[in-house]
């Protein structure tokens, strides 16, 4: 009688899974770590890009370009999260999503550069219309065309810059993102089934 309940109890504290299937979980856990990292990234980036979607909104209702950059950026938000639910999900999809997703968001960024560059050397620049207004200013502060031109430079700079260095992290971003794509399908190809299972549910 105490051997079978010691028995019982035994079986009872093991659990329904065996020492193997144990083994099995970490060994898949331990292999998962690279495709959890990639959805750290994906989160990471995913409320960085929403905070500049949030201080995008109030300028989205006084110009084209104000509205299209905060439909945009609130675009790329969603895909970042919505990629990040796939990676933990083990779809190979999520690496396609998000790199392509980079790559828009790189896209976004050089056309409104651009657009701001070009604006600068074809508009007559902010301070054109104070020193016409206010002749003092010119004799004042010397020719409107040296301030116009000093402007264009500084736009240049800035955009030139953001330019680079977008093109250097969303960069970095996209290719880090496509390199999942090999990670994921090995992942889920030798993972056994019920073990993806658990971890999909209990993402």
């Amino acid at each position: 009688m105490s051997i079978a309940l010691s028995t019982a109890q035994t079986a009872h504290s093991a659990g329904p899974l065996s020492a193997e299937h144990h083994q099995q979980i970490a060994s898949a856990h331990s292999r998962a770590a690279k495709i959890r990292s990639a959805a750290r990234v994906a989160a990471f980036n995913g409320w960085v890009t929403g905070a500049f979607a949030l201080l995008s909104l109030p300028f989205a209702p006084f110009s084209v370009a104000g509205f299209l950059v905060a439909v945009g950026l609130c675009v790329v938000t969603y895909n970042e999260f919505r990629g990040k639910k796939m990676l933990l999900a083990f779809d190979p999809q999520a690496a396609r999503l998000l790199g392509w997703n980079q790559v828009g968001f790189l896209s976004l960024i050089i056309v409104y550069s651009l657009w701001m560059i070009l604006d600068a050397f074809t508009g007559a620049g902010p301070f054109a219309k104070e020193m016409q207004q206010y002749p003092e200013l010119q004799s004042a502060l010397g020719s409107a065309e040296k301030f116009r031109q000093l402007y264009q430079l500084v736009i240049l700079a800035i955009y030139g810059t953001v330019i680079a260095l977008s093109a250097v992290f969303q960069g970095c971003n996209a290719w880090y993102y496509f390199t999942r794509w090999p990670l994921i399908e090995t992942y889920a190809r030798e993972t056994p089934g019920w073990i993806l299972e658990m971890q999909r549910a209990t993402r």
